[in-house]
């Protein structure tokens, strides 16, 4: 399954809406949270964990990304999502892009 979870609530990529998104991101950094957001994709030849600096240092895998996987690497890098430097729009965007690839 294919997941976003933003600190500690989490939906299906297709059920993410865009309003959901914003809004808990904007909470958290009302609250003076560090933002923690995590992306699980889970298919036939994927299988890849993605979280911003604010969920904290994770282990890799051990693997090298599959080709697809590094594309997705290189969406999420290419949001700004691998720094503290996001917004919502970032995730908003990452989101749709990540969408045509699964």
């Amino acid at each position: 399954m294919n997941t976003i979870r933003i600190g500690g609530d989490s939906r299906t990529l297709e059920d993410a809406e865009e309003s959901w998104i914003a809004q808990q991101i904007a909470n958290r950094e009302r609250e003076g949270q560090s933002v923690c957001i995590e992306v699980v994709i889970k298919t036939g030849t994927l299988d890849i964990r993605l979280g911003t600096p604010g969920c904290g240092s994770g282990g890799g895998s051990g693997r090298a990304p599959r080709p697809e996987e590094a594309e997705i690497i290189q969406i999420w890098e290419k949001h700004k999502l691998t720094s503290n430097d996001f917004s919502g729009g970032n995730v908003i965007a990452f989101i749709k892009q990540l969408r045509r690839h699964v």
